[in-house]
């Protein structure tokens, strides 16, 4: 698999205290199957998708206990370098890059409008081995109520181009790495409560979204928003038993024309 441009997502996992429940969720809603976990690094646990690994569950680290979230990695090829630049524009580095085995090099950090992030310098490891497809990753959003800091940031530290998605309706920002698009970033509404922090939500491609809604909530998910068609494909917001935010998207079936965006790097 060629490395992946700097600033492109390549990973992502989640902390659950009920690992095996968050398994077995999973397993229901997007078809996980699960390898042996690692006690050699705290029993990280990847999770296939038509046997290639999409993402990983992991038992939270000693300490207090958050509630869980999934973490989004963007692909450096020196994480060194790039938690300098983290620092140097703002953001917080909340795990100094360390290097995990001959897999690779992670650091973890926040940007200035809150939220969490990974970065994964990939060695034996590159990152997800199949994305788009029924299981796997597909996009992700940077949910944040001060976007002029989060977009300052990105585009600083991966070096992104911008494009303004032109809806009065919506504050929505696509970025793009050597031209393809990447991420977006959308301004969070009154519609979410206060207490809720900036985060990264993470699609993860289904066969049918309707399909993948009735499991999750069938075990115990709350959906929070859809399904709702859109010109990209029906998509809906959930949340896991445990409190990790995700949604799901059926990319087949879409709905509509693509919006008009404006370049405003």
């Amino acid at each position: 698999m060629a490395v992946r441009p700097e600033g492109t997502p390549c990973w992502t996992d989640a902390m659950f205290s009920d690992l095996e429940g968050a398994k077995s969720f999973y397993a229901d809603v997007l078809g996980w199957t699960f390898g042996e976990s690692s006690s050699e690094y705290g029993n990280y646990t990847q999770a296939y998708a038509d046997g290639k690994a999409v993402a990983a569950v992991v038992p939270p680290m000693p300490g207090p206990e958050g509630h869980s979230q999934w973490c989004l990695y963007f692909a450096s090829p020196d994480a060194a370098a790039t938690a300098r630049r983290i620092r140097d524009k703002g953001g917080e580095v909340l795990m100094e890059p360390m290097q995990v085995g001959d897999f690779g090099t992670m650091c973890l950090a926040r940007e200035p409008s809150g939220a969490v992030f990974g970065v994964w310098q990939g060695g034996t490891h590159e990152g997800f081995e199949a994305t788009a497809v029924p299981g796997a990753y597909c996009w992700a959003e940077v949910f944040t109520r001060e976007p002029s800091k989060a977009d300052t940031f990105l585009s600083a530290v991966f070096g992104y181009t911008a494009k303004q998605l032109q809806d009065e309706a919506i504050d929505f920002r696509l970025f793009d790495v050597g031209g393809e698009t990447v991420l977006g970033r959308m301004t969070m509404t009154d519609d979410f409560p206060p207490e809720v922090p900036s985060y990264i939500n993470v699609y993860f491609t289904v066969a049918n979204c309707d399909d993948a809604v009735a499991a999750a909530t069938s075990r115990g998910g709350v959906l929070r928003f859809g399904p709702h068609d859109s010109p990209f494909g029906r998509f809906a917001a959930l949340t896991d038993p445990q409190g990790a935010n995700f949604s799901v998207i059926d990319i087949t079936t879409t709905q509509g024309e693509k919006p008009q965006v404006a370049d405003v790097s």
